[in-house]
C-alpha cells in the first residue's frame, strides 16, 4: 500500500514539475510574471526561466524514476514553499502551491520513514 501510494505522490509531483518546465519554455511571457523582482534585475527572465525549467525537468526525472528521493522531496518543499512566499500577491498561485509543499512534505516523511527502516534493519 506504502509503495503504491508513494508512486502516486512521485508521478503527480513529477507531472507538475514537468509541465510547469515545458509550458514556461514554450509560453515564457505567461510564466515571467511568477519569477521574483529582485532576481529579473540581475537575470534575464528568459535565462532565468530556461535555469528553472532545467532544474524542474531535473526534479521531474528524479521523481519519475525514484532516485535520490529524500533530497528531491526536501527540494520540492522549498521550491512549493518559494513559490508560495514570492507570490503572495498571486492567490491563484498561492493555493496550488501550498498545496503542493504539503504533498512534497508527505513525500519527504515517506521516504523518511523507509529510509529510517532500512539503516535500522541494516544493523
Amino acid at each position: 500500500m506504502r509503495n503504491s501510494a508513494t508512486t502516486i505522490l512521485r508521478w503527480g509531483l513529477a507531472f507538475v514539475f514537468f509541465y510547469a518546465a515545458v509550458a514556461s519554455l514554450l509560453r515564457p511571457y505567461g510564466w515571467s510574471s511568477y519569477l521574483p523582482g529582485f532576481l529579473l534585475t540581475v537575470i534575464p527572465a528568459r535565462w532565468l526561466l530556461s535555469l528553472l525549467a532545467v532544474y524542474e525537468l531535473i526534479l521531474a526525472v528524479l521523481l519519475f524514476i525514484g532516485r535520490k528521493l529524500y533530497w528531491v522531496s526536501i527540494l520540492s518543499v522549498i521550491s512549493f514553499a518559494a513559490a508560495v512566499i514570492f507570490n503572495l500577491n498571486l492567490l491563484d498561485a498561492v493555493f496550488e502551491n501550498v498545496g503542493l509543499a504539503f504533498a512534497s512534505l508527505v513525500l519527504f516523511e515517506l521516504v523518511r520513514e523507509k529510509r529510517g527502516k532500512e539503516v535500522t534493519s541494516a544493523n
